[in-house]
């Protein structure tokens, strides 16, 4: 048996077997054309089902871009906490943090590409409020960690705002390289590295 993907694994079972056909379908045109070139008679096409369908699942366009945002969302969150888990000391979170990024970048670069090209449309369309609900859910459970005592007095000294583009800012900027073509090494091959480089850029000394 295969192991599921992050479609299936966001939307399981049969009831959603249609949906599923649906989100594949328009992932694969989005990537390829642009989101703002794929319309809902295209995705119809592909999936050889019907525009009633599609409405009924996802509303419109902006509906379909919004579900694959939030499982990709979703998925690279998992396996964040999945890391932190096993980290104890701040210089180990910052490691999982830049390490998990890196690694679902490699694993899923179709959807890092989808993620890179949707942000902004969901960041100022009509599930921007959903969007900020979710980060602020995801940035309260970094905070927590990051609170534990022995802990928040290395992360403590630099605003809240600013720590996401520590940690993540240079292996975000390397994987859209790589996600271009720019590079040829994967981001996860340098992602001790840039672990290495996010600790340093909080705690220098």
């Amino acid at each position: 048996m295969h192991a599921p993907d992050l479609i299936e694994r966001t939307f399981p079972g049969r009831r959603s077997e249609l949906k599923r056909s649906i989100l594949r379908q328009a992932l694969a045109c989005f990537n390829e054309v642009g989101i703002e070139a794929t319309n809902i008679e295209t995705i119809r096409a592909l999936c050889e089902t019907s525009v009633g369908a599609i409405y009924h699942h996802f509303g419109n366009k902006e509906g379909i871009v919004a579900a694959l945002f939030f499982a990709a969302l979703e998925d690279q969150s998992a396996l964040r906490d999945r890391y932190l888990q096993k980290a104890d000391s701040p210089h180990d979170g910052i490691v999982a943090l830049v390490q998990s990024y890196v690694e679902w970048v490699t694993e899923q670069p179709d959807w890092a590409r989808f993620v890179f090209q949707s942000r902004f449309a969901v960041a100022n369309g009509s599930f921007k409020d959903e969007l900020l609900s979710r980060n602020k859910l995801r940035n309260q459970q970094l905070a927590d960690w990051m609170s534990v005592e022995g802990r928040k007095a290395h992360f403590s000294h630099i605003p809240a705002e600013l720590l996401p583009s520590l940690i993540i800012g240079s292996a975000e900027s390397y994987s859209r390289a790589w996600l271009s073509a720019r590079v040829k090494k994967s981001p996860r091959e340098y992602g001790q590295v840039l672990a290495e480089a996010a600790w340093r850029s909080i705690c220098p000394d």
